[in-house]
């Protein structure tokens, strides 16, 4: 091994090649990291140390990262979470502290306030330097953005002061792909005043003045550009905006945020039908009771949940919406690997018709035909849950069916 180590020498030594070159060697790492943060310093405590950020393919792989602890260039071990704040274990890095008790037990090792400092110290020179970049090179950490995003926000979830510092620092990504800090989603979807602002009630003598809970504004977010497609140009349409959050972390990570700030909630693009899109219209109680227990009976499903909304743009016949809080439970389930359809069939989802539709008014009028209507409520349906989420491969194998038995009618 080298006489003197890269992250002993003094980072001005260093040129960018040097640190590829190290960080290949090291890691066996063919793709080149993003970025690497040089740690080099003698007070409070003796700590040297290079972090990198290593360029993840998110799809795909599970981030695993390596930090390899060293005491005066003398390897100990890899990953030892004691020491190395937890989601700094996502990064591949080496640290070198010469003050670490070497020959103490794991158990001593968490309950010595020492090594905490450590752990504290090399979290917030991380969090300095996100900062620092993202003031100073706002380009860079824009164009790292989407690749750093999932150790910074499982950092955040993790470690309140790296949360609190970082705050300000976090980026959401739009539709039209431009990047806004959460301060700016909020601006964006803040509601008119006119609207937000509802007339207090007079309070009568001696009855306590409520804790006004905050006006909530709702920042709107996708998952997954080609599934809810229909949804975003809906979206465009109405001149709204939605954020990109597509990484598995991000479920935990908007509960984190909407904790925080008490000011916000993140609802999912298909979560409701928002006002914007519907006409105010006459009353369609009738037409809504008709058309549930015409499409309950083609589906031969009785808990379906149906309404009918007129919507502004007619070429939308179905829609499917499933409430945030169900979408959230299900993902919370599934990172447990619960089986998600414990709770009853259609899971909080809603299928949406537009009375504006021509193939919806058929079916309305026709709800006697045996012959067509069913295959229309049946195709219908499964258009409105491809546009929500992915068939399994018995539903896409009707569908395919069903569609060829429709464009054969069309045939004769």
């Amino acid at each position: 091994s080298d006489i003197h180590p890269l992250w002993m020498k003094h980072p001005n030594e260093c040129s960018d090649e040097d640190y590829k070159a190290f960080y290949r060697k090291v890691f066996m790492d063919y793709k080149e990291p993003l970025f690497w943060i040089h740690l080099n310093m003698d007070y409070p405590f003796n700590l040297k140390g290079i972090l990198y950020f290593p360029k993840i393919n998110t799809e795909y792989e599970s981030i695993e990262g390596t930090i390899k602890l060293y005491n005066n260039q003398v390897f100990i071990a890899d990953n030892i979470k004691e020491v190395i704040p937890e989601f700094l274990m996502l990064l591949k890095g080496v640290i070198d502290c010469p003050d670490l008790p070497l020959n103490v037990s794991r158990s001593a090792l968490q309950n010595d306030g020492f090594v905490k400092k450590i752990s504290d110290y090399i979290s917030k020179k991380v969090a300095d330097k996100l900062t620092g970049m993202c003031k100073t090179a706002r380009e860079d950490y824009e164009k790292y953005w989407d690749d750093i995003s999932p150790f910074i926000k499982f950092g955040c979830i993790k470690d309140a002061k790296f949360s609190d510092k970082m705050d300000d620092y976090i980026l959401f990504k739009n539709l039209d792909g431009k990047y806004l800090t959460l301060k700016d989603c909020i601006e964006e979807n803040k509601k008119p005043e006119s609207e937000a602002e509802k007339p207090e009630e007079e309070k009568k003598d001696g009855e306590q003045a409520e804790e006004k809970e905050p006006e909530k504004t709702t920042v709107y977010y996708v998952s997954d550009e080609v599934q809810q497609s229909q949804y975003i140009n809906m979206f465009k349409e109405q001149g709204m905006d939605a954020v990109i959050l597509k990484h598995n972390i991000d479920t935990a990570f908007i509960t984190h945020v909407e904790q925080k700030h008490n000011d916000v909630k993140f609802q999912r693009i298909d979560a409701d039908l928002t006002e914007d899109f519907k006409e105010d219209g006459e009353d369609l109680k009738e037409m809504t009771e008709e058309l549930t227990a015409t499409f309950k009976k083609a589906l031969n499903n009785e808990q379906l949940d149906v309404k009918v909304e007129k919507l502004k743009n007619e070429n939308i016949s179905s829609m499917m919406t499933l409430s945030e809080e169900s979408r959230r439970m299900q993902d919370m389930m599934k990172m447990y690997g619960m089986d998600a359809n414990m709770f009853g069939g259609a899971n909080g989802a809603t299928l949406v018709l537009n009375a504006n539709h021509p193939l919806v008014k058929y079916v309305a009028e026709h709800k006697d035909d045996e012959t067509n209507v069913p295959l229309i409520c049946q195709q219908l349906y499964d258009l409105a849950m491809m546009a929500h989420k992915q068939l399994s491969p018995e539903e896409m194998t009707q569908f395919i069916a069903r569609s060829n038995q429709i464009l054969l009618a069309l045939a004769k």
